[in-house]
Protein backbone atom coordinates (compact mmCIF):
# COMPACT_ATOMS: atom_id res chain seq x y z
CA UNK A 1 0.00 0.00 0.00
CA UNK A 2 1.15 3.50 -0.80
CA UNK A 3 2.59 5.10 2.41
CA UNK A 4 0.66 8.35 1.80
CA UNK A 5 -2.57 6.42 1.36
CA UNK A 6 -1.83 4.39 4.49
CA UNK A 7 -1.18 7.58 6.52
CA UNK A 8 -4.36 9.14 5.19
CA UNK A 9 -6.45 6.10 6.17
CA UNK A 10 -4.97 6.02 9.68
CA UNK A 11 -5.62 9.76 10.11
CA UNK A 12 -9.19 9.34 8.91
CA UNK A 13 -9.75 6.42 11.28
CA UNK A 14 -8.34 8.39 14.25
CA UNK A 15 -10.53 11.40 13.49
CA UNK A 16 -13.64 9.24 13.24
CA UNK A 17 -12.91 7.28 16.41
CA UNK A 18 -12.09 10.42 18.43
CA UNK A 19 -15.40 12.00 17.45
CA UNK A 20 -17.18 8.87 18.67
CA UNK A 21 -15.14 8.91 21.86
CA UNK A 22 -16.23 12.43 22.77
CA UNK A 23 -19.88 12.10 21.70
CA UNK A 24 -22.26 11.58 24.60
CA UNK A 25 -24.67 8.69 24.65
CA UNK A 26 -28.09 10.17 25.33
CA UNK A 27 -29.83 6.80 24.86
CA UNK A 28 -28.24 3.76 26.50
CA UNK A 29 -28.56 0.27 24.94
CA UNK A 30 -31.28 -0.72 27.43
CA UNK A 31 -33.31 2.46 26.79
CA UNK A 32 -35.80 3.78 24.27
CA UNK A 33 -36.50 7.37 23.32
CA UNK A 34 -39.66 8.87 24.77
CA UNK A 35 -39.20 12.46 23.63
CA UNK A 36 -36.38 14.66 22.36
CA UNK A 37 -35.54 17.84 20.54
CA UNK A 38 -32.66 20.20 19.91
CA UNK A 39 -32.85 23.69 21.32
CA UNK A 40 -32.61 26.73 19.10
CA UNK A 41 -29.02 27.10 20.32
CA UNK A 42 -28.12 23.52 19.35
CA UNK A 43 -28.30 21.74 22.70
CA UNK A 44 -30.15 18.46 23.11
CA UNK A 45 -32.99 17.47 25.45
CA UNK A 46 -33.88 13.79 25.84
CA UNK A 47 -36.45 11.90 27.89
CA UNK A 48 -35.67 8.19 27.76
CA UNK A 49 -37.03 5.15 29.54
CA UNK A 50 -35.75 1.70 30.23
CA UNK A 51 -37.10 -0.84 27.71
CA UNK A 52 -38.83 -2.66 30.60
CA UNK A 53 -40.27 0.57 32.07
CA UNK A 54 -37.95 0.35 35.08
CA UNK A 55 -37.12 4.07 34.99
CA UNK A 56 -37.48 7.43 33.22
CA UNK A 57 -34.49 9.74 32.80
CA UNK A 58 -33.93 13.29 31.56
CA UNK A 59 -30.69 14.30 29.85
CA UNK A 60 -29.68 17.74 28.58
CA UNK A 61 -26.49 19.09 27.07
CA UNK A 62 -24.31 19.45 24.03
CA UNK A 63 -23.21 16.79 21.58
CA UNK A 64 -20.09 16.20 23.68
CA UNK A 65 -21.25 16.83 27.27
CA UNK A 66 -24.39 15.82 29.15
CA UNK A 67 -24.80 18.87 31.38
CA UNK A 68 -27.70 17.55 33.45
CA UNK A 69 -28.98 14.04 34.00
CA UNK A 70 -32.00 13.66 36.27
CA UNK A 71 -32.55 11.86 38.51
CA UNK A 72 -29.11 10.89 39.82
CA UNK A 73 -30.41 7.42 40.61
CA UNK A 74 -33.01 5.63 38.52
CA UNK A 75 -34.64 3.96 41.53
CA UNK A 76 -38.26 5.14 41.78
CA UNK A 77 -37.60 7.72 39.05
CA UNK A 78 -41.17 7.56 37.69
CA UNK A 79 -42.42 9.18 40.91
CA UNK A 80 -40.11 12.17 40.39
CA UNK A 81 -41.90 13.32 37.24
CA UNK A 82 -45.49 14.46 36.66
CA UNK A 83 -47.47 14.90 33.48
CA UNK A 84 -50.22 17.43 32.89
CA UNK A 85 -52.22 18.28 29.82
CA UNK A 86 -55.19 20.14 28.47
CA UNK A 87 -56.89 19.38 25.19
CA UNK A 88 -59.76 21.22 23.54
CA UNK A 89 -60.90 20.20 20.08
CA UNK A 90 -63.00 22.15 17.63
CA UNK A 91 -60.29 23.82 15.63
CA UNK A 92 -60.13 27.58 15.15
CA UNK A 93 -63.86 28.06 15.78
CA UNK A 94 -63.48 26.72 19.33
CA UNK A 95 -59.94 28.02 19.91
CA UNK A 96 -58.70 24.42 19.97
CA UNK A 97 -55.48 23.60 21.73
CA UNK A 98 -53.37 20.68 22.89
CA UNK A 99 -51.03 21.44 25.80
CA UNK A 100 -48.61 18.85 27.21
CA UNK A 101 -46.19 19.25 30.12
CA UNK A 102 -43.73 17.00 31.96
CA UNK A 103 -42.50 18.52 35.23
CA UNK A 104 -39.78 17.67 37.73
CA UNK A 105 -37.92 19.47 40.49
CA UNK A 106 -34.16 19.25 40.89
CA UNK A 107 -32.81 21.06 43.93
CA UNK A 108 -34.11 24.62 43.91
CA UNK A 109 -35.29 24.49 40.27
CA UNK A 110 -38.49 23.34 38.65
CA UNK A 111 -38.22 22.10 35.06
CA UNK A 112 -41.25 22.04 32.77
CA UNK A 113 -40.86 20.38 29.37
CA UNK A 114 -43.63 21.70 27.15
CA UNK A 115 -45.16 20.74 23.81
CA UNK A 116 -48.08 22.99 22.84
CA UNK A 117 -50.38 23.57 19.88
CA UNK A 118 -52.86 26.44 19.42
CA UNK A 119 -55.34 26.19 16.53
CA UNK A 120 -56.12 29.94 16.34
CA UNK A 121 -52.53 30.83 15.48
CA UNK A 122 -51.83 27.36 14.05
CA UNK A 123 -48.64 27.32 16.11
CA UNK A 124 -46.73 24.54 17.79
CA UNK A 125 -44.02 25.21 20.34
CA UNK A 126 -41.65 22.98 22.27
CA UNK A 127 -39.06 23.75 24.90
CA UNK A 128 -38.30 23.76 28.58
CA UNK A 129 -39.00 26.36 31.25
CA UNK A 130 -36.70 26.40 34.26
CA UNK A 131 -37.89 28.29 37.34
CA UNK A 132 -35.75 29.18 40.34
CA UNK A 133 -38.09 28.35 43.22
CA UNK A 134 -36.53 31.01 45.48
CA UNK A 135 -36.42 34.00 43.13
CA UNK A 136 -39.26 32.80 40.86
CA UNK A 137 -37.17 33.83 37.85
CA UNK A 138 -38.05 31.68 34.84
CA UNK A 139 -35.76 30.94 31.92
CA UNK A 140 -37.33 29.60 28.73
CA UNK A 141 -35.23 27.49 26.38
CA UNK A 142 -37.08 27.12 23.10
CA UNK A 143 -36.83 23.97 21.03
CA UNK A 144 -36.48 23.60 17.29
CA UNK A 145 -39.77 21.92 16.30
CA UNK A 146 -38.23 20.33 13.18
CA UNK A 147 -35.95 18.25 15.44
CA UNK A 148 -38.73 16.88 17.67
CA UNK A 149 -38.89 13.10 18.06
CA UNK A 150 -41.38 11.13 20.13
CA UNK A 151 -44.42 12.39 22.00
CA UNK A 152 -45.53 13.33 25.50
CA UNK A 153 -49.15 12.43 24.70
CA UNK A 154 -48.62 8.73 25.50
CA UNK A 155 -48.39 9.67 29.18
CA UNK A 156 -52.15 10.33 29.08
CA UNK A 157 -52.92 6.63 28.86
CA UNK A 158 -49.84 4.54 29.65
CA UNK A 159 -50.13 4.95 33.46
CA UNK A 160 -46.37 5.48 33.82
CA UNK A 161 -46.46 9.04 35.18
CA UNK A 162 -48.69 10.63 37.76
CA UNK A 163 -51.12 12.93 35.96
CA UNK A 164 -51.43 16.34 37.58
CA UNK A 165 -54.84 17.92 37.04
CA UNK A 166 -53.72 21.48 37.81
Amino acid sequence: MNPKKHTFLITLLLLFSSSLLFAQNYILPNEVLVYSFETQKGKKLVLAKDKNNQYLIYRFGTATIIELEYPNTTKESWSKFTYSYYSRGGGIQNEGMDLNYVTFTNGNYQYVIYDTYYAVEDTSEIGIKITNLTTHKTTTIRGNYATKKGSLIDFRTNNLLKIDDE
